[in-house]
C-alpha cells in the first residue's frame, strides 16, 4: 500500500498583500494561507504591502465588513508583525520600479497587469525566488511574464 506524501511549504515564501491580509481576515482560504505562513521559515514581500495592507483593512471599514476599531486594531497588529519580522519587507527602490515598469512595457498586450502586481512580481524576481504566492488570478496569470511561478492554497 502506497503511503501518502506530506504536502509541506517551500522554506521561504514570497506573498503578495492579499495573501498577508488572509492572515488577519477571515477570508475564503484563511486557513490554509495561515499553515502556509506558519510552516514558512521566512516569509517575504514587498514593502509596497506596509501602506496596501492597510488600504485593505480600511476598505473593509468603508464596506461594513468591519468597524473603525477593529481597522485599526488589525493596523496595528499588522505593524507590530512587521516590527517583530513576520514580514520580511523589501525595500521598493526607483531601480526595482523601473525594472518593473520595463517588464510591464514589454508584456504582450492582453497580460492584465496593475501597477502592485508588477511591483510585487519584480520583487519576487529581484529577491531570487522562483515561486509567489496569492489568490489573485491576474498575478497569478503574470508570474511567468517575469520568470515565476505563480502558487495559490
Amino acid at each position: 500500500m502506497a503511503g501518502s506524501l506530506k504536502k509541506t511549504a517551500p522554506a521561504n515564501v514570497y506573498l503578495d498583500t492579499a495573501y498577508i491580509v488572509k492572515y488577519y481576515l477571515n477570508e475564503p482560504k484563511s486557513t490554509a494561507v495561515r499553515a502556509l505562513i506558519k510552516d514558512a521559515s521566512v516569509v517575504y514581500s514587498s514593502l509596497w504591502a506596509l501602506a496596501e495592507v492597510q488600504c485593505v483593512f480600511h476598505r473593509q471599514m468603508r464596506e461594513g465588513a468591519i468597524t473603525a476599531n477593529a481597522a485599526i486594531d488589525l493596523a496595528r497588529l499588522f505593524l507590530e508583525h512587521a516590527a517583530e519580522r513576520l514580514w520580511n519587507f523589501i525595500p521598493v527602490s526607483e531601480a526595482l520600479l523601473r525594472r518593473a515598469g520595463t517588464s510591464v512595457i514589454s508584456a504582450p498586450p492582453g497580460l492584465f497587469l496593475r501597477t502592485a502586481d508588477a511591483v510585487h512580481l519584480t520583487t519576487a524576481k529581484d529577491l531570487g525566488e522562483r515561486e509567489v504566492w496569492t489568490s489573485d488570478r491576474h498575478m497569478l496569470s503574470a508570474a511567468p511574464q517575469f520568470g515565476l511561478i505563480g502558487r495559490s492554497v
